[in-house]
């Protein structure tokens, strides 16, 4: 087990085998900030059911999860679940969208440029208007939109080497769940800088995606929200992995050793890495 206290990271605890932060927005941003001004790499996820039920049915994808440095509560499901299990009592979640102002705020204060990665060009475009409108002192170090579909050895290197290059201290990741942690996973080494998976973030703050109302996003049913938008795309997901993940928690809460973490990543390094 990685000792993450160690590191100076936040605690973490055990959901369905993935080892999820029990953190907030001030430590995590701490963090980021840490990270950014030492020039070192740190990988953060905002983590929702989708992707704690993604690690608990693929054992590589927990375990490459367990090797991020921050997996934050990103969903209210997640957050009541390590209440449930009686893990830890947080007050509110790490939503990626917000974490994603946290973060450019403090980047805007500091004058460190951030690069963004993933969506569409015309995504991108959008968002860095807006972002720096609302941070009229952030810079932009560079954008690169995703490829959607898997990307070479040759491809991985040459995305790492154009972030460095930039000049970029902090880089967002934006490709969706599962598709944005298998990227940094493979890139966690490479990129001298903290690197932030904020899922859909980009579409949210370039307008291009509508967020669930405040009061659903407090009640836990922003998936009934974003049901509702896509109904066609997210029926699948929801109808199938929003009842196991109550029965798998249920599971947890009766037998807390029910679920045992997963480190081992000889088998996520051989899984390809999207882009």
């Amino acid at each position: 087990m990685l000792d993450w206290a160690l590191q100076g990271l936040p605690r973490r605890v055990n959901l369905l085998g993935v080892m999820v932060s029990a953190t907030d927005y001030a430590e995590t941003t701490a963090c980021v900030v840490q990270a950014a001004r030492a020039r070192r790499p740190l990988s953060v996820t905002a983590c929702a059911v989708h992707a704690l039920m993604e690690g608990h049915l693929d054992a590589d994808f927990a375990a490459a999860l367990n090797h991020f440095d921050i997996v934050a509560p990103d969903g209210q499901p997640v957050r009541w679940a390590m209440r449930w299990t009686g893990q830890a009592n947080l007050s509110d979640r790490v939503y990626g969208p917000i974490l994603t102002l946290h973060i450019c705020a403090m980047a805007a204060r500091e004058q460190w440029p951030v690069f963004f990665y993933g969506s569409r060009l015309h995504t991108l475009e959008r968002l860095v208007a807006n972002l720096t409108n609302r941070f009229p002192g952030l810079l932009v170090a560079g954008t690169q939109p995703s490829r959607f579909r898997e990307t070479t050895r040759e491809e991985q290197r040459a995305d790492a080497d154009a972030i460095i290059a930039s000049g970029a201290r902090v880089a967002f990741v934006g490709l969706g769940c599962p598709r944005q942690e298998w990227w940094l996973f493979h890139q966690r080494k490479r990129l001298p800088m903290p690197a932030v998976a904020v899922g859909a973030a980009f579409d949210f703050h370039a307008g291009t995606l509508a967020q669930a109302p405040s009061w659903m996003q407090s009640a836990g049913l922003e998936w009934a929200f974003r049901l509702a938008k896509e109904p066609r795309r997210l029926w699948r997901r929801y109808a199938r992995l929003n009842p196991l993940y109550l029965a798998c928690i249920s599971q947890q809460v009766a037998n807390p050793s029910r679920f045992l973490p997963r480190m081992d990543i000889s088998g996520a390094e051989r899984r390809p890495c999207p882009g």
